[in-house]
C-alpha cells in the first residue's frame, strides 16, 4: 500500500507540475514579463491566504478519520465539524482578499485581478478540503488524477483564452475556471462520502481539531512563506515587470526541484523503516543517494549556468534576459536544495520533526531579512542571493542535525564527480565559445559527463541498483 501510495503522489507531482510548466512558459511569453509579474504577485497572495484558510485542519481531518475509519458517527460529526471551521476561514481569507490586501498592494494590475483570483482561492480551499478526506481513505490515485485533471484545464482554458484575448484579465479568468473545473470534480467524486457533511456539525470537536492542527498550521505557514516570500517582496519594493523576470527564472528552478522530489519519495519508506532496525545500513543508504543528488546537480548547476541566456530566451523569450543573472545564482541553490530533499525525509525517519520546524523557520527569517536589504539594492539579483543564502544557513543546520542522530560523511563520493564535472564544463565552455547551437551542446556536454563518470568506474551508478534490491528485500 505505501508503494502503491508514493507511486501515485510521485506521478501526481510530476505530472501535475509539468503540465503547470507548460501553462506557466505560454503564459508568460504572451503576457511579457509585467503582466506575467502582477499575476504571478496575485496567486502568491492567493496561496499564502489559502494557508490561512486552512491553517493544518486538512490534515488533521485525514489523520484523524485514518485514525477513526471504522466509526461512522464520529466520521460525520468530524468532517461536518472541520467543514465549517474551513467555511468560517475561508470567509475571513475573502474579506482579506477583497478589503485588506488591495490597500497594502502597489502593483494597479494586481489590484484590478484580485476580485477575479479571490475565485481561486475559494475554489482551492473547497478542492483541498475534498482532497484531506481523499487521503484519509488512502486513495492517492484519485488525488493523483484530480490533480492532474485540474492542471490540464488550466492549461487548456489558459491556452483557449489566451489565444482569442492575450490580456492579464483573460488569463486570470482561465486559470479561475481552471480550478473551478477541479473543485466541481472533486466534489462530484466524493459526493457519496459527503453525505451529512451540513447536518453533523458538532461545536465539542472545535477545540480538539484546533488544537491538533497547530503543529500542522505552522509548518503549512513556514513552508508557504519560504515559496512565497521572494515574490511578495519584490512586489512590495519593485515593480511588476522585476516580479515577471523572477517569477519566470523561478518557476525553472522548481521544475529542476522534481527530480530530488521523486528520489526521496522513494528512498523514505526504505529510510523509515531502517531508523528502527539497523542504523549502519540506513547511513550506508543515505550516504549513497545524497551523493547521488550530487550526481545528478553538479552538471545541471554547471551547464546552466553557462548556457543560462540561450537557456532564458528559448523558454521565455529575449524580454526575460535581465533575469539571466538571478536564474544564474539560484541555480547554485540545487546544490542545497537536492540533498536537503533527502536529509529531511532522514530526519523525519527519525520522528525529530521539531527539528524540521527550526530549519523551516530559520530559512523563512533569514530569506525574509535578507529580502528586506537585499532586494531594495540589487532587485531580483539581490532575491536570488537572499533566498541562495537563507538556503545554505538552513542547510548547514539541517545537517548538523542528521550527523547527529546518525553521523554520516560524502565526501568521499564527491572527487569522481568533481572531476566529471570538470571535464563536462570544460567541454560546454568550449562548444558554446564556438557557438555550437546550445541544445547539441546540452547533448555532447552530458555524454562526457557521464563517459567521464563511467571511465572512473563511479560506483554511485552501480550502487543504484544496490539501493533499489534493498527497498525491494525490505518491503514486508
Amino acid at each position: 500500500m505505501v508503494a502503491k501510495n508514493t507511486l501515485w503522489l510521485t506521478i501526481s507531482n510530476i505530472g501535475g507540475r509539468l503540465i503547470r510548466a507548460i501553462v506557466i512558459i505560454y503564459a508568460a511569453r504572451i503576457l511579457g514579463a509585467s503582466d506575467w509579474g502582477a499575476f504571478s504577485y496575485a496567486i502568491s497572495l492567493v496561496a499564502l491566504i489559502t494557508i490561512f484558510t486552512d491553517l493544518g485542519v486538512g490534515p488533521t481531518l485525514t489523520r484523524e478519520i485514518s485514525k477513526n475509519a471504522r466509526d461512522q458517527e464520529y466520521f460525520i460529526r468530524l468532517l461536518s465539524t472541520s467543514f465549517y471551521i474551513k467555511l468560517g476561514l475561508l470567509a475571513i481569507g475573502i474579506l482579506l482578499m477583497l478589503f485588506v490586501l488591495p490597500h497594502f498592494v502597489s502593483i494597479p494590475a494586481v489590484n484590478l485581478i484580485l476580485p477575479i483570483i479571490t475565485l481561486v482561492l475559494i475554489f482551492d480551499t473547497l478542492r483541498d478540503f475534498g482532497v484531506s478526506l481523499v487521503r484519509a481513505m488512502e486513495k492517492m490515485e484519485v488525488e493523483a488524477g484530480l490533480f492532474i485533471l485540474t492542471n490540464i484545464a488550466i492549461l487548456i482554458s489558459g491556452v483557449i483564452f489566451l489565444f482569442y484575448r492575450p490580456t492579464l484579465e483573460s488569463f486570470a479568468l482561465a486559470y479561475t475556471m481552471g480550478t473551478g473545473f477541479g473543485m466541481v470534480v472533486t466534489l462530484v467524486v466524493l459526493r457519496k462520502d459527503l453525505t451529512g457533511i451540513f447536518t453533523g456539525f458538532d461545536p465539542k470537536l472545535v477545540k480538539l481539531i484546533f488544537v491538533s492542527a497547530l503543529p500542522f498550521a505552522i509548518s503549512s505557514v513556514l513552508g508557504g512563506l519560504m515559496i512565497n516570500t521572494d515574490i511578495l517582496m519584490l512586489g512590495f519594493f519593485r515593480s511588476a515587470e522585476e516580479v515577471g523576470f523572477y517569477s519566470a527564472t523561478q518557476r525553472l528552478i522548481q521544475i529542476l526541484y522534481l527530480l530530488p522530489l521523486v528520489l526521496a519519495s522513494g528512498i523514505f519508506p526504505l529510510l523509515s523503516r531502517l531508523a528502527n532496525r539497523d542504523m549502519a545500513k540506513f547511513r550506508d543508504t543515505l550516504e549513497r543517494v545524497l551523493g547521488f543528488t550530487f550526481l545528478l546537480a553538479t552538471p545541471i548547476i554547471a551547464g546552466g549556468i553557462i548556457l543560462a541566456e540561450p537557456i532564458i530566451r528559448l523558454t521565455f523569450g529575449a524580454e526575460y534576459l535581465p533575469a539571466v543573472m538571478s536564474f544564474q545564482i539560484l541555480l547554485f541553490t540545487l546544490a542545497i536544495t537536492f540533498s536537503a530533499a533527502i536529509l529531511t525525509n532522514a530526519v523525519f525517519a527519525y520522528n525529530k520533526q521539531r527539528n524540521l520546524v527550526i530549519f523551516s523557520i530559520l530559512g523563512v527569517t533569514t530569506n525574509a531579512l535578507l529580502d528586506f536589504f537585499l532586494i531594495q539594492r540589487w532587485g531580483i539579483n539581490g532575491s536570488a542571493y537572499a533566498t541562495l543564502i537563507a538556503q545554505l544557513l538552513s542547510n548547514i543546520y539541517l545537517w548538523y542535525v542528521m550527523k547527529r542522530i546518525n553521523y554520516f560523511k560524502v565526501t568521499d563520493r564527491l572527487p569522481r564527480i568533481l572531476i566529471a564535472g570538470a571535464f563536462m564544463t570544460g567541454v560546454t565552455l568550449l562548444l558554446s565559445s564556438l557557438e555550437i547551437n546550445f541544445m547539441i551542446n546540452i547533448l555532447i556536454s552530458g555524454l562526457v559527463y557521464v563517459g567521464a563518470l563511467f571511465a572512473q568506474r563511479e560506483p554511485l551508478l552501480q550502487d543504484l541498483k544496490i539501493i533499489s534490491r534493498q527497498h525491494a528485500s525490505d518491503v514486508p
